[in-house]
């Protein structure tokens, strides 16, 4: 695996250049039938974001975290992991969730503020997302340890952004990791933007890859609109960490096109010409894969419309059944917070009972 560098800018790993081209060899690595599950899954997300989206717009999900952008960071990881392997997404890693194994619907349920949107299927092992940032990356660790201990060929991922290398959690992670070995992977999808502040104004350091080198861990920086080396770099990571070298530090350089969330204004404080010009018409990452297959046969607009209809139809289907599922309540919010009930909590749900009851009569 070698990093290739663009002048000035840090070494990065690439496989798959913006038009298409393959400028380092995949040859018995990737295959035809690999690369197509590949382009599918971008598609699949693509097209469940921006229904997403909609489904805010018109007030039938609340608050949402739109990935758009960001799908060859997340479907080239999640493809690279086993079955068993331990998933920590945060709020905007639905994406690399659904390739993992979580159903559409719950993930609808989750934007919908249901509790069930946070469970996955039986025998998967993908976490509630986290929303407190970098509070995962401890979590990781620590089931990658267990893993460890009990001798499970099993690796743990900790998904999260720039901004989580600024908190106090990332370097405790990484330390923690380091000294025992963990088999952990550390995914960051650097987009540039920690919600409204750039990444030159959280760090002085170039990359987020470098801080490897402070706990004796591996490091890599790779081309996250590049889904052949996002796969590529996760794959290696998952071999070194089941081979006892321990955790690994991956930084993909991505970007995000909508808002941070639906409830902010990206045009406040980023340019939007570096969003429509530079990424969305240079950088795509489903461009990019689709004009790779366009070259070679694999692929054709016939069989993008088809797919696209047939995955409209599997969305729709999920939230018909979403929008179906028995209305959560607020009081379920003292639920799981301990495994027993404490007198405080008993309380202020008793007291919320009551406000509700109030409510309903008036």
């Amino acid at each position: 695996m070698k990093a290739h560098s663009n002048g000035d800018e840090p070494d990065m790993y690439h496989v798959l250049n913006p038009d298409g081209e393959i400028i380092e060899s995949i040859d018995g690595k990737i295959d035809k039938s690999l690369m197509l599950k590949m382009y599918e899954s971008m598609l699949l997300l693509r097209t469940f974001d921006r229904k997403s989206v909609n489904l805010q717009r018109q007030g039938r999900m609340g608050t949402y975290a739109p990935f758009e952008g960001q799908e060859a960071a997340q479907v080239g990881s999640a493809l690279a992991l086993s079955a068993g392997d331990w998933m920590f997404p945060t709020y905007r890693d639905h994406g690399a969730a659904i390739i993992h194994g979580q159903e559409l619907y719950r993930v609808f349920l989750y934007w919908m503020a249901h509790l069930d949107g946070s469970v996955c299927p039986e025998g998967k092992r993908i976490l509630p997302p986290s929303v407190p940032i970098a509070t995962q990356m401890v979590h990781a660790v620590g089931t990658a340890w267990a893993s460890k201990l009990k001798g499970e060929e099993n690796v743990s991922i900790a998904y999260f952004g720039d901004g989580a290398t600024s908190e106090g959690d990332f370097h405790e992670a990484l330390n923690f990791a380091g000294v025992y070995k963990t088999p952990t992977i550390f995914f960051c999808q650097n987009n540039g933007y920690a919600i409204s502040v750039p990444f030159e104004k959280q760090s002085s350091s170039k990359t987020i890859s470098q801080r490897a080198a402070a706990y004796d861990i591996h490091g890599v920086r790779v081309d996250g609109n590049d889904i052949f080396a996002v796969w590529l770099t996760v794959r290696e990571a998952v071999e070194r960490a089941l081979s006892g070298q321990g955790p690994t530090l991956i930084e993909a350089i991505t970007f995000r096109y909508g808002a941070h969330t639906t409830a902010d204004n990206p045009n406040i404080y980023r340019n939007q010409d570096e969003v429509s010009t530079f990424w969305r018409e240079n950088r795509d990452p489903l461009t990019r894969l689709k004009k790779f297959l366009h070259r070679e046969g694999h692929w054709n607009e016939e069989q993008e419309d088809k797919t696209i209809k047939q995955f409209n139809e599997l969305i729709d289907t999920h939230l018909q059944k979403a929008e179906a599922y028995p209305k959560s309540s607020p009081v379920e919010m003292f639920d799981h917070v301990y495994a027993g009930g404490s007198w405080h909590l008993k309380e202020q749900q008793q007291e919320l009972k009551q406000i509700l009851k109030k409510g309903v009569k008036k």
